[in-house]
């Protein structure tokens, strides 16, 4: 494999992946490595990095879709852009592997810096059924799909004379309890619930949406108090929340439901939508390197945010959010490492890109610290839960806690107004429950128009009325020579 002629030979800093960490760093060292002589280079297979949290608020109506997401080539500048995926690293080389997102040839692409920021993945299980009827949350994509199936479902049960193709278009599941299960479905909720208002032949009643979840508790980033109310908001709403339940089968779109841990059956029903949330796991791309890598499958960093293991520090390797293993000095997961969220993965970008900058110049390096200052839900309009340095709210007081922190949060002022400007309409006029068809074959339309339709058959002249007269006076002659 070559080096692509048409990509900058200076010294390059690579960074592997986009998401908070990618664009951040990229963000915040392109100026300065350029001026020294060097190049930021940032490969991704999208062109966009997403603000994962705003998700469930595309999903149900409240932001458009394309405001949840920033664009590289819009505010990266002065970075190089590669949309593709690093396939594989060889950092004793300095080299990695491209592999082109429109399917070309991989390529070779060497750099003096790497950055490894490659996120998480959604973590699924071997449940038969779960790859051909599931869908996720991780991505804008879905994001939209599942807001365009939610309300297609309800627009097609409205003239569903079939009970069970009725029922089974509005039962709504979705597989774990976390921030953005909870989030997901409680939005989802909001939504159908405002649809059907406006479409006679569905009964809120008909709604069946269930929440299933492994653990004994939902959200373990609130209070138990916190997580009980929510709970008890939920099933106020009509939601069936399941503890100690597991997915065990979802083929051919028939549910099955098993309680934990004896494994017995809870539950079987059929439906059609099935969202899974359970959870993430490191990029597995890591595992691709020769980086060392921990029992989780991240990458393993120091507190500097150095790729470091057994043998210590690698040079020029460095790593963050949530494909690196960083040493939570304040306090995180059971292993000692910060949990898996934007507020981490903003933070570490900004201090990885101040270590990589001081490294240049021999400079100490400062060690990541930051106490989580708590979590924020949005359960639909005024509607939410949070604890924020100590203090428990629920109610709308946490709805406007959710929005203002995610609000600031968001990438980018451009990106701020479109967001803030998309809440202060829907409060004004209601979320968007408008549904795109078609997504999947935008062309269709046009081919129908396109393509020649076939003539009708011509049709058998008539004989004429009076050529039958002959052929009865002929068999009546025969007819009496024949007696």
């Amino acid at each position: 494999m070559a080096l692509i002629p048409t990509l900058s030979n200076r010294p390059r800093v690579l960074v592997v992946g986009g998401g908070y960490v990618g664009l951040y760093t990229a963000f915040n060292l392109q100026k300065k490595i350029a001026k020294s002589g060097g190049i930021v280079t940032l490969v991704d297979p999208l062109p966009y990095m997403t603000y994962q949290p705003f998700l469930p608020e595309v999903a149900g109506g409240n932001i458009e879709a394309r405001h949840a997401v920033v664009s590289y080539r819009r505010h990266l500048k002065e970075t190089e852009l590669i949309q593709g995926s690093v396939t594989s690293i060889d950092h004793g080389n300095r080299t990695a592997v491209i592999a082109p997102a429109d399917g070309g040839d991989n390529f070779e692409l060497t750099y003096h810096d790497v950055v490894v920021a490659a996120g998480a993945i959604t973590r699924t299980f071997p449940i038969k059924g779960l790859a051909e009827t599931g869908i996720g949350l991780k991505t804008i994509e879905e994001a939209v799909a599942l807001r365009n199936q939610v309300l297609s479902l309800i627009e097609e049960a409205s003239t569903e004379t079939d009970p069970a193709k009725r029922k089974r278009a509005l039962t709504f599941v979705v597989v774990g309890g976390g921030f953005a299960g909870i989030e997901t479905i409680a939005e989802l909720e909001d939504m159908a619930r405002d649809a059907v208002k406006l479409n006679h032949r569905v009964d809120q009643s008909e709604l069946r949406f269930v929440l299933v979840e492994a653990m004994g508790r939902i959200m373990p980033e609130v209070t138990e108090s916190q997580a009980l109310w929510v709970v008890e908001h939920l099933r106020s709403r009509g939601v069936e929340v399941l503890l100690n339940t597991s997915l065990d089968n979802a083929e051919n779109k028939n549910i099955k439901l098993i309680n934990l841990p004896d494994k017995s059956v809870a539950q079987e029903f059929d439906a059609e939508t099935l969202i899974w949330t359970a959870g993430v796991m490191a990029n597995p791309m890591v595992r691709s390197t020769d980086f060392p890598i921990e029992p989780r499958g991240r990458v393993s960093v120091n507190v500097n945010l150095q790729v470091s293991g057994e043998f210590g520090v690698i040079e020029n390797a460095w790593a963050a959010g949530d494909v690196a293993a960083v040493p939570d000095v304040t306090g995180g997961l059971p292993d000692g490492t910060c949990v898996p969220n934007a507020q981490h993965a903003l933070r570490q970008s900004k201090r990885l890109a101040k270590n990589l900058w001081a490294s240049r110049f021999n400079k100490p390096l400062k060690g990541y610290k930051h106490k989580n200052l708590g979590a924020v839900a949005g359960f639909g309009q005024w509607k939410g839960v949070a604890k924020i340095m100590g203090i428990q709210l629920k109610g709308a007081p946490a709805w406007l806690a959710h929005r203002g922190y995610h609000g600031l949060a968001m990438p980018t002022m451009e990106r701020k107004i479109r967001v803030l400007t998309d809440w202060f309409v829907t409060m004004i006029t209601g979320r968007d429950l408008a549904q795109l068809e078609n997504l999947q074959a935008p062309r269709s339309t046009f081919v129908s128009a396109a393509t020649p339709k076939p003539k009708p058959a011509a049709a058998a002249p008539a004989e004429p009325a009076k050529a039958a007269e002959p052929a009865k006076a002929e068999s009546k002659e025969k007819a009496a020579a024949s007696k």
